[in-house]
């Protein structure tokens, strides 16, 4: 049999030390351990969740198909999620189980971490009692008995600050370190990849609704650097005609704004009746409905209030999108522009056209300009609704009208 000594790492000493047998059983309750863990049913979803806005963005005529199937497993996971809370709650065994099974992770983390830390500093005999009381916990947690694994582990605890009592206090840069990674992590995420942005108001409707989460590309456009506003080099390809995008407000930088580009550099655009004009080329449009009814949010009121707008079908340079507008003119956008998009910039408008603080109306901002987004303001391309917070949802009536809208669930924002 081998024998641990102070340079031996303490995991290395027990896979040293394990039989075939009990390999495979620690194995076993390794998969059992994630399967029943309550992140399986989230990460079950994120790793769905990639390939299914590849495809959809790469083969839009898929989503007929996949949308369906992409929510069947969503729901299926919420359920699995709901059905592994009420059983490790109501199971007592279970619930000491996975308490106990986490201290001993925990405790032989921290002897590893000790060990290799101040290996030449003990002697081969404490860690070869300490890699013996390891395995004996280690065989108690494969075994599921409650009483003896609770015994072994406070052996190990008793053995622990005995030997390694000097040592087991964990310094301030441990733990700064530790809280600097996860920092880092979430960052790298939201700079990089996705972030997600929730639809506060009705100026996209009805493409997004009041309510809906999105979830944002960080990375199409390439890697803007916050708060300096610049993209210092392109991953993908530049913003699009026809391309929804979350934005920093230039005008107002303490909004972040989304919209539907409808100008890229270079461009001239206008609006004559309602029509949107590119270089003088009109965009094609169908009347689908002139009394369609979308619900929009006062925010003075906090209630939700019905809005009767004409419905259009537009052919935004082959991007095709629904978008309204007020069944009576407005005084003064008869014709609107001509704009001209300078260099690294977009012209952007809302999808509810004469109900959106857009490029037109200095986004939001009082005065008479017009206001463009320059590339460095971009945070990245609108995808997928993940989730619907909105009128008319499961337990609307109990909220006010707002309510789970799972039929929205996963829809991609074209």
């Amino acid at each position: 049999m081998s024998t641990a000594s102070p340079s031996a790492k303490l995991g290395a000493a027990m896979a040293a030390r394990r039989t075939p047998e009990q390999l495979k059983a620690r194995r076993q309750l390794a998969w059992r351990e994630l399967l029943t863990s309550l992140w399986a049913p989230l990460c079950g979803v994120g790793l769905a969740f990639v390939p299914y806005v590849t495809l959809i963005e790469m083969a839009p005529a898929t989503v007929s198909w996949a949308q369906p199937l992409m929510k069947g497993f969503g729901l299926l996971m919420v359920a699995a999620f709901v059905g592994l809370l009420v059983w490790r709650n109501a199971s007592r065994k279970e619930s000491a189980l996975r308490t106990l099974r986490h201290e001993a992770r925990e405790l032989l983390a921290e002897d590893e971490r000790i060990l290799e830390r101040v290996k030449d500093k003990v002697p081969a005999s404490v860690a070869e009692r300490l890699t013996e009381q390891a395995l004996r916990v280690e065989s108690a947690s494969v075994a599921g008995d409650v009483d003896t694994l609770r015994a072994e582990v406070k052996a190990l605890e008793t053995l622990t600050q005995e030997h390694l009592g000097a040592y087991r206090k964990q310094s301030a840069w441990d733990f700064v370190g530790g809280f600097a990674k996860a920092l880092l992590i979430a960052l790298v995420i939201r700079t990089v990849l996705v972030e997600p942005y929730r639809i506060p108001s009705g100026s996209m409707l009805p493409t997004l609704q009041i309510g809906d989460q999105v979830f944002v590309n960080k990375f199409i456009y390439g890697v803007r650097i916050p708060f300096m506003n610049v993209v210092p080099f392109r991953i993908v390809r530049a913003p699009l005609r026809g391309d929804v995008i979350v934005f920093n407000n230039p005008v107002d930088e303490s909004k972040d704004f989304i919209k539907r580009v409808v100008g890229i550099p270079g461009d001239t655009v206008e609006i004559v009746e309602g029509v949107v004009r590119i270089n003088g080329e009109p965009q094609a449009r169908t009347l689908v409905t002139p009394d369609f009814v979308v619900h929009n949010w006062d925010e003075r009121t906090g209630q939700w209030f019905d809005q009767e707008e004409v419905l259009y079908r537009e052919d935004l340079s082959g991007v095709v999108h629904s978008s309204l507008q007020n069944p009576m003119r407005l005084p003064g956008r008869e014709h609107e522009g001509p704009y001209t998009v300078p260099a690294n910039s977009v012209f952007v408008m809302g999808d509810n056209r004469d109900n959106s603080a857009d490029s037109r109306y200095n986004l939001g901002v009082p005065g008479n300009e017009v206001a463009y987004v320059p590339y460095g303001h971009i945070k990245g391309k609108a995808m997928v609704v993940w989730l619907s917070l909105g009128w008319g949802g499961l337990l609307g009536n109990l909220f006010g009208g707002t309510g789970l809208r799972v039929e929205r669930f996963f829809e991609p924002v074209r």
